[in-house]
């Protein structure tokens, strides 16, 4: 969240902005300006790139039949991607719901992401069917940031001249 982050020229109200979205932006926020469409778009985009992914790796596991490698080999490819994608899944989902505790962690896992994109690409066709992958972790921050904005500016209200410092007590009435 950040505080009055705005373009140059682009009037925005006072306090927190929402955190855009891959391919949602902030149409989140209030599921106006096409937010179902790209849902719809998104689920039906990833569903496809696992498919062509799948496809892509069939491909490469008949160039390692055809070059007659043992089947040993065919065995720790597929359990590999396997092991891979699984990882991959529950490490995106995971990150749908909160923000990583280790961020140096999460850096060390990008290659294992990688090889298991698949899985990513799944996670993110699952969770698009329900929301905008991300949508329930930024609305939950976006949430707290304006509750919290709204007490700050309710705090700063009435006249400052008029408020006691600290160390001056009134003198009392007889």
């Amino acid at each position: 969240m950040s505080e009055n982050s705005e373009a140059p020229g682009a009037p925005t109200a006072p306090g927190p902005q929402p955190e855009p979205i891959r391919f949602f932006g902030t149409t989140w926020v209030g599921h106006d300006g096409g937010y179902g469409l790209r849902r719809v778009g998104v689920a039906v985009g990833s569903l496809a790139a696992a498919v062509a992914a799948c496809l892509v790796l069939r491909f490469a596991y008949q160039g390692l039949e055809i070059a007659e490698v043992d089947s040993l080999v065919g065995m720790l490819v597929i359990a590999m991607f396997s092991i891979c994608s699984a990882i991959a899944f529950r490490k995106t989902w995971e990150g749908f719901g909160a923000r990583p505790k280790d961020p140096a962690r999460e850096d060390a896992l990008r290659g294992l992401k990688s090889i298991g994109f698949i899985g990513s690409l799944l996670a993110y066709f699952v969770r698009s069917l329900m929301e905008a992958p991300g949508e329930k972790l930024r609305r939950a921050e976006y949430e707290i940031a304006r509750a919290r904005f709204e007490k700050r500016r309710s705090a700063r209200t009435g006249n400052p001249a008029a408020r006691r410092t600290a160390g001056r007590k009134r003198p009392k009435r007889a």
